[in-house]
């Protein structure tokens, strides 16, 4: 089996093949496995029953397995250490907040059993090229190391796509959509008339920063700074690096707040998905290391992870377009962060009348070293997607259509999820759409091109509508994706079958699920509300 991809779902598709026995070669184009989770630095965001159920086992256990970490290797103070829920950053926004390099090592520790074996392979810095496809079959893959340019082909007899964006699909012929379908397409009520493949959410650069009171840690101000303070998005009165931005679920004009290092008790800060206003306080909204939950002396300021409303960077998508528009607008995601940067160090107002901090330091270290001390990746929120046997539209989900009968329930179903239909600015000028969602079932058709019979969709490339994917492209649901595509390809091995034959036939499709569920994969929710 070959995953390329090495992020969330590339990560769960190899562990659940390994586990029942296949070869696995997984690729990854960064140095660091985890995908949105390490190299793009976006801490866990979860639903509201995340601690109790409604994710994977495997899942559940890179959860544990990080709290683990912590109590392990880190001087936590005895009540954090002895706190069940144990989150590092004691963030507003996740009940577990944590540096990505702690998630790093937990994945690595999940993998390690299976590289040791021989079961696994894991190819670092190194992303497909082509493919040879042979009618309704991929038959190889030819993956390109970055620093030395050396090719080298994989044949495989599962291809599995856990890319952060679709890489595989376009090489391998398999139908797929990209940016915003019409309503002609797919019915949905927020859907535009017409079709727009080049209208994609914003990707961020995210980055890490402490603050070190009474020193100068003040970037040098961004070639494009002047143009990025002059601008006046729609919905932004004072412009895009500034504290007055658009409120998600109704894209009116609130203020956020900054306060570096707060005072009290980590403990009493946690996340309420329910409350609309979890994200004004920016400093608590996505903190990953609290100094209250280590002993005294040994973190000089907290760490807070900035991936704000600010640094949504909408100028131009990077899938669809050529390679040198592509890379115009991965320049220009991280341009706009480390403004952004700046204008904190410099310019923004504070609270006792003064403007900026300069004792800002941002934290390379802690996100992967790259050199303009960013994440190593922009965060993707949007895939290619392909074309499967079965697409999850608007009004399988949405509450406003679904109401109290829950969201349609698949008898296909291979997992569970639960997230807002969380849709950020887009390319095309759409301002953020937000709306409630009920926990939802992630079908097995989704996961099954229209034609190509050994290709897999494992990430956010599965068949979810530019609307729907605003709801299925968070950590628990990306795993989940990538868990049972891993499962399925190792299933179909074993049976000399076809996942479309496995979804058309009740005994078979009866025993995968029976399968998942005893590996630990939740495929109906308990009786709870939409958020």
């Amino acid at each position: 089996m070959l995953v390329v991809g090495g992020g969330l779902g590339g990560v769960a598709a190899a562990l659940a093949a390994a586990e029942r026995g296949a070869q696995v070669v997984l690729v990854e184009e960064t140095a660091w496995l985890g995908g949105q989770l390490t190299s793009q630095a976006v801490p866990l965001d979860e639903h509201p029953w995340i601690e109790r159920f409604g994710c994977t086992g495997r899942y559940r256990a890179l959860r544990d397995g990080i709290r683990a970490y912590y109590r392990a290797h880190y001087p936590l103070t005895e009540a954090a250490r002895a706190r069940r829920f144990l989150s590092p950053g004691s963030s507003r926004v996740s009940g577990l907040s944590h540096e990505p390099r702690a998630a790093l090592a937990v994945i690595e520790a999940l993998l390690a059993p299976y590289r040791s074996s021989g079961r696994l392979r894991v190819l670092l810095g190194q992303r497909a090229s082509s493919a040879l496809v042979d009618g309704h079959h991929v038959r190889a893959v030819t993956v390109r190391h970055h620093a030395t340019g050396r090719e080298r082909v994989v044949w495989a007899d599962w291809v599995l796509d856990a890319t952060e964006t679709g890489d595989l699909l376009p090489l391998c012929g398999a139908e797929h959509v990209t940016g915003f379908e019409s309503r002609a397409q797919t019915g949905e009520p927020h859907a535009p008339p017409e079709a727009q493949p080049l209208n994609m959410q914003a990707v961020s650069a995210c980055f890490a920063i402490d603050h070190l009171d009474g020193e100068d840690h003040t970037i040098e101000r961004p070639a494009g700074y002047a143009r990025w303070r002059a601008a006046r998005p729609p919905g932004w009165p004072d412009g895009q690096l500034s504290f007055v931005a658009p409120d998600p679920r109704t894209n009116e004009p609130v203020v956020r707040t900054l306060r570096p290092n707060p005072h009290g008790d980590p403990a009493a800060i946690g996340p309420d998905l329910s409350d609309p206003e979890l994200d004004r306080d920016l400093w608590l909204f996505r903190r990953i290391a609290a100094r209250g939950n280590f002993v005294p002396g040994f973190l000089r300021s907290d760490i807070t992870l900035v991936n704000w409303p600010q640094m949504d960077y909408v100028d131009g998508p990077i899938i669809g377009v050529p390679g040198e528009e592509a890379a115009k607008h991965r320049a220009g995601a991280r341009e706009l962060s480390l403004c952004l940067l700046h204008w904190l160090q410099t310019e923004a107002p504070r609270e006792d009348g003064g403007t900026g901090w300069p004792g800002l330091r941002l934290r390379a270290d802690v996100t992967g070293d790259a050199p303009d001390g960013l994440a190593v990746e922009p965060y993707v929120r949007e895939s290619r997607r392909i074309r499967g046997e079965r697409t999850v539209v608007e009004q399988d989900i949405a509450f406003d259509v679904r109401g109290r009968r829950g969201a349609v329930r698949y008898p296909d179903t291979v997992g569970i999820g639960a997230y807002r239909i969380d849709l950020h600015p887009s390319t095309a000028g759409d301002p953020y759409i937000d709306i409630p969602c009920c926990p939802f079932q992630l079908p097995l058709g989704a996961l099954i091109p229209v034609r190509l019979d050994n290709l897999l969709a494992a990430g956010k490339d599965i068949a979810t509508t530019h609307i729907t994917n605003g709801a299925y492209r968070l950590h628990p649901v990306e795993w989940n994706a990538g868990e049972a595509a891993g499962h399925l390809a190792a299933f179909c091995g074993a049976r000399a079958t076809i996942p479309r034959a496995v979804r058309a036939d009740p005994g078979l499709l009866e025993d995968l699920q029976r399968e998942l569920a005893g590996s630990g994969v939740e495929l109906e929710w308990p009786e709870v509300g939409a958020y």
